[in-house]
């Protein structure tokens, strides 16, 4: 599946007591990566769990021109999103197998698109029966990246997905993106608070700031990084 477009138009969401989105409008474009960046508590988690259906929201959110906005979150999944969240939404208590058949339209696709994967991430390879309970908390943040690309979706939602790992343990996400995207042409949209991780693998990025966005730069300028680290300071 190829990447395909991502675009909000006036989107407001939240919760019960507070307004939390305001009036968002965004486009990524098909196989564009795009950074969403910005403090804690701007509304980053928010924007993924609106794309994704999970609160309630005004505006629209459109897919390849096709309105999502009221569709369930699983029906999102299966226009080809995916979402990978910083809260760990793993079937613990099932095999790592078993969670990265999640989504698979067949079983007979689980060795194909296992094998793609597997030397990128090399560490399931003799584990496939262990329970996902029992992984690391690294392990298991790759775990959640390994299931989103098992899936061949148009377009993947990362949230924080490098939030306490190791260095090499993000080096091997980061080459896992970079050759989803090569390879397939997926859309990302990803919440990062690991500036150089975000920049790496992404096209442009995103400040948001009190839920709405302040910054819009490109990912591979010279300054990006100051600017971001500036907006982040403030």
């Amino acid at each position: 599946m190829n990447g395909a477009t991502l675009q909000l138009d006036a989107v407001t969401s939240g919760y019960k007591t507070s307004v939390v989105i305001r009036n968002l409008s965004l486009k990524v474009g098909a196989g564009e990566a795009v950074a969403l960046l910005g403090k804690n508590g701007m509304g980053k988690t928010t924007l993924l769990k609106t794309i994704m259906g999970y609160l309630p929201k005004q505006g629209s959110v459109l897919v390849n021109h096709s309105d999502i906005t009221r569709l369930a979150p699983h029906r999102i999944a299966h226009v080809g999103v995916a979402y990978a969240a910083q809260e760990k939404a793993l079937f613990t208590e099932l095999s790592i197998r078993d969670n990265l058949r999640m989504g698979l339209e067949k079983d007979a696709l689980f060795n194909e698109r296992f094998a793609a994967i597997e030397p990128v991430f090399p560490v399931f390879k003799d584990r496939l029966k262990q329970y996902a309970g029992t992984l690391s908390g690294g392990e298991q943040k790759m775990l959640l990246v390994a299931r989103a690309l098992m899936m061949r979706p148009s377009i993947i939602l990362l949230d924080e997905i490098t939030e306490g790992l190791q260095p090499s343990v993000i080096e091997r996400i980061a080459v896992a993106l970079l050759q989803e995207r090569q390879r397939h042409g997926t859309t990302l949209l990803l919440i990062e608070q690991n500036v150089p991780f975000a920049l790496k693998v992404s096209d442009r990025y995103l400040v948001l700031k009190q839920g709405v966005i302040e910054e819009d730069g490109d990912a591979k300028a010279s300054r990006a990084a100051e600017v971001i680290f500036n907006h982040l300071r403030v």
